[in-house]
């Protein structure tokens, strides 16, 4: 089974997270954070900063790692895992923009769209917007949604 090593981030501003609407590919029609495939030879960090600024046109310059999360899941018509490494960022440098990947948009804490999300992010997206740190592993079905879960809250993220 082929694994993929993924990021995602998730902006963060007073009472307010940034989702972006997936236009094309993988995800289209679904709210999530911004991230992508780490290139061969490029680190989590740097594959985290070069996404956020492909997808929405901002340079990163302050973020932490929240969570590490492993799919398995339907990609491409194949059952793979993903390893997803998730961050939040406080700061940044540009203005954020739409490209013709994504349609950023901020949403207050208390708004989120979670109808329009991966069934998952129901699960844990919730815990890392309060505060704390998570691991956990899902496993979808050929519909993506989730069949079995298991999420801890943690003091260190560690992939």
């Amino acid at each position: 089974m082929k694994t993929l090593e993924l990021t995602l981030l998730y902006l963060l501003k007073e009472d307010k997270v940034l989702l972006a609407m997936k236009k094309r590919g993988f995800g289209i029609g679904k709210w999530n954070g911004v991230g992508g495939k780490i290139d061969k030879d490029e680190s989590v960090e740097e594959a985290l900063i070069r996404e956020c600024n492909e997808e929405i046109g901002v340079r990163i310059t302050n973020f932490q790692k929240v969570g590490f999360l492993l799919f398995e899941e339907i990609h491409l018509d194949e059952r793979k895992k993903m390893n997803m490494h998730i961050y939040t960022a406080s700061e940044w440098d540009g203005d954020i923009a739409e490209s013709e990947e994504m349609k950023p948009q901020w949403f207050k804490l208390n708004e989120i769209p979670y109808e329009s999300m991966w069934a998952a992010d129901r699960d844990w997206l919730h815990l890392i917007l309060e505060g704390k740190k998570i691991r956990g592993e899902f496993t979808l079905d050929d519909n993506d949604e989730v069949v079995n879960k298991r999420i801890t809250t943690v003091e260190v993220v560690e992939p």
